[in-house]
């Protein structure tokens, strides 16, 4: 998300934050467009399941979402009371963990409601990390497909180690040992978990088209398979040096694992204390 996404949507939440009893607030009514519904019958099953998350993690419901009367126009000046809820920083933050995640605007929501600091800089490292954790299970969910579609046609986990290994070496120029040893990875992790983001998706990508291509061509074997994953390879790296990135030359990413505790211990953070 590009810094200019992230100030408008940072603007549009500070806009409708308000003090309701004491306690800094959002309207759901106010709330459910910035994430990206368009209908409040939508957005009625999110903040249920958000209330359900409040009541598994033992908080009590009431007192982060206080049902409140709002008054909408009808028409001809005219205006009748609606359903709504005042959701404190905690709610709105289970109802973005609730939402939709392939909204951009859930996403944001996610991190921004994640973090005590309001300091744009912060959410926007926090959803580069988030970006980046959510491309490392996307790159392991696909080769987790991609080694099932091949297990099909005759390819052991050996031939897929091999496989995947000549595939980095096509979208790097070196093997996997050695981008490891350039990326300060440890032998025994996996290559990914050291990758900048651009560069797990990059993977990401090549695996998909052999993924697809190994089922619509028919493919059977490693040497057939190991062609396909190659040519994907470059594929995928011609059309980043086409825009002037050099795979090999990335700068490596923090451990994925680190990243992935630090998120956690800020959610965990997020939990209200027990009364």
């Amino acid at each position: 998300m590009k810094s200019e996404a992230i100030q408008n949507l940072l603007a549009r939440f500070e806009s409708i934050a308000c003090e309701y009893e004491g306690v800094e607030c959002w309207s759901a009514r106010e709330l459910y467009p910035i994430l990206g519904y368009a209908k409040w019958q939508t957005f009625e099953n999110v903040l249920g399941k958000a209330k359900e998350a409040c009541q598994n993690a033992g908080v009590e419901i009431s007192d982060h979402f206080t049902g409140v009367s709002k008054m909408v126009a009808i028409g001809s000046g005219s205006e009748r009371p609606v359903e709504d809820f005042m959701l404190t920083r905690y709610a709105c933050y289970l109802v973005a963990q609730n939402g939709d995640p392939r909204k951009s605007e859930i996403a944001f929501a996610q991190n921004y409601f994640a973090v005590q600091t309001r300091v744009a800089e912060v959410i926007e490292q926090r959803l580069l990390d988030y970006d980046r954790v959510q491309a490392r299970h996307k790159l392991a969910e696909t080769e987790k497909r991609l080694s099932g579609v091949l297990y099909e046609r005759g390819v052991d986990d050996k031939g897929f180690g091999i496989i995947r290994s000549k595939g980095d070496q096509a979208l790097f120029r070196m093997n996997t040992a050695m981008l490891k040893r350039k990326l300060g990875a440890p032998e025994k992790r996996a290559l990914a978990d050291f990758l900048p983001t651009l560069g797990i998706k990059a993977k990401d990508f090549a695996a998909e088209m052999t993924s697809v291509n190994v089922q619509q061509k028919d493919l059977h074997g490693v040497a057939s398979i190991e062609r396909e994953h190659v040519d994907n390879n470059l594929a995928v790296r011609k059309m980043l040096l086409d825009r002037g990135i050099v795979p090999e030359n990335m700068p490596a990413g923090e451990d994925i694992k680190k990243v992935e505790r630090r998120l956690a211990s800020e959610e965990k953070r997020m939990l209200p204390k027990k009364k």
